[in-house]
């Protein structure tokens, strides 16, 4: 892998999308977002806006809830890419009911093709109580395997909480 691979892991509202976004601002490189959410009722809608109005200006948005390996590949290593988050795309597949699988293949094969400098966001979910019922269990392990999949091959692996970073692998 030729290009750098950077993951933030944190909490729901811990600041990691904001930690992201400056990683990415500070390459000054083009700055891509892709976006893994899918807006389906009103408060997900007024997420997806607060985190417009954070990023600002001058951003390429595209929309890759459940393929962002097919933008990943078409990146140029004079832009750097924000995958913002590995958790709503894992959300997608589940929900979907896809081949979990090839899907991560696909996105981890993605990743080391890509040219572009890559920063992902994920949720660290294991953290709480056990869920009460067996989806929401299996959404907390595959999160957690994700996690390690994608941490395994980044360069480097920040930790936010409460917008404070700590950096549990690699140098920023």
């Amino acid at each position: 892998m030729s290009n750098k691979l950077t993951l933030v892991i944190g909490g729901a509202a811990s600041g990691k999308s904001a930690f992201a976004e400056n990683i990415v601002i500070n390459t000054g490189k083009t700055r891509i977002y892709l976006a893994t959410a899918r807006v389906l009722d009103g408060e997900m809608e007024q997420k997806v806006t607060r985190h417009k109005n954070m990023r600002g200006a001058g951003w390429a948005t595209f929309e890759t809830p459940l393929a962002p390996e097919d933008v990943l590949r078409e990146r140029t290593a004079s832009e750097t890419i924000l995958l913002d988050c590995a958790t709503m795309w894992l959300m997608n597949h589940l929900m979907d009911e896809t081949d979990l699988e090839s899907a991560e293949t696909a996105l981890m094969n993605g990743l080391k093709g890509s040219k572009a400098d890559c920063v992902i966001v994920t949720n660290e979910l294991g953290l709480g109580i056990v869920p009460a019922d067996a989806l929401s269990r299996r959404f907390r392990q595959k999160q957690g395997e994700l996690n390690q999949r994608l941490a395994a091959q980044a360069n480097t692996v920040v930790h936010v909480v409460a917008g404070l970073p700590n950096i549990l692998k690699g140098t920023l």
